[in-house]
């Protein structure tokens, strides 16, 4: 899916040589400030590298609409935008910016309530609790259905159960089909769980991959 030779962010990232496969979760761990969340920023095209080249399915991703290559990989960062509006209103303004239908009023109801969000179409957005809009950023970005997800510590607001819960909603929506998923965590067990490729980041660089454990 992504192949990132001799790539450079300034002094953030340094990268060799790293391939990133197709229809697999591979999850990027490393210390805080290490580089995990701007390698995400570079998959997205949320920045550009100063050096080398990114290619996604075989293609310079400099070359690539950037309007068009963000529909089909998504990010979510850790802190995700809310907008302005109804939980209804943010479910759907993600398959608007992919230029696809609206979903309907039970699609979106049957969504929160696989992410655990036990709210009302019509209640302010702006008004849940920090665990509960990234609950809703996780439900609107996986109804828009993309190629790739990225995904920046997509539990890190939650409680424990929360957490759980999460985890295996992402889980239902990778198994049986041909999803890419690249997640950041701090937690090298989740990693060794959800992953089937473990990439290690530190000071910048990619110190090791490997095969996840399932352990």
């Amino acid at each position: 899916m992504f192949e990132l030779k001799g790539v450079r962010y300034k002094n953030f990232i340094s990268v060799d040589h790293l391939v990133i496969e197709a229809g697999q979760t591979t999850c990027i761990v490393g210390e805080s400030g290490s580089g995990k969340t701007t390698l995400l920023k570079l998959l997205n095209n949320m920045l550009a590298c100063t050096e080398g080249t990114i290619y996604y399915r075989g293609e310079d991703l400099k070359q690539l609409d950037p309007v068009k290559h963000r529909r089909e990989v998504i990010m979510l960062p850790q802190t995700p935008v809310i907008f302005p509006g109804s939980v209804k209103d943010n479910l759907l303004i993600g398959l608007k910016f992919a230029g696809k239908e609206a979903a309907a009023d039970e699609k979106l109801l049957e969504e929160l309530d696989r992410v655990c969000l036990n709210k009302e179409l019509g209640e302010d957005a702006e008004k849940l609790s920090g665990g509960e809009m990234q609950r809703l950023a996780l439900a609107r970005v996986i109804l828009m259905e993309p190629s790739v997800l990225l995904l920046d510590e997509p539990t890190s607001a939650l409680d424990e159960g929360s957490e759980e819960n999460i985890n295996h909603y992402i889980n239902d929506y990778l198994t049986g089909v041909d999803k890419t998923l690249v997640m950041v965590t701090h937690s090298s067990q989740l990693a060794r769980q959800m992953g089937d490729r473990i990439i290690t980041v530190n000071g910048g660089v990619v110190t090791a991959t490997e095969e996840a454990s399932g352990v």
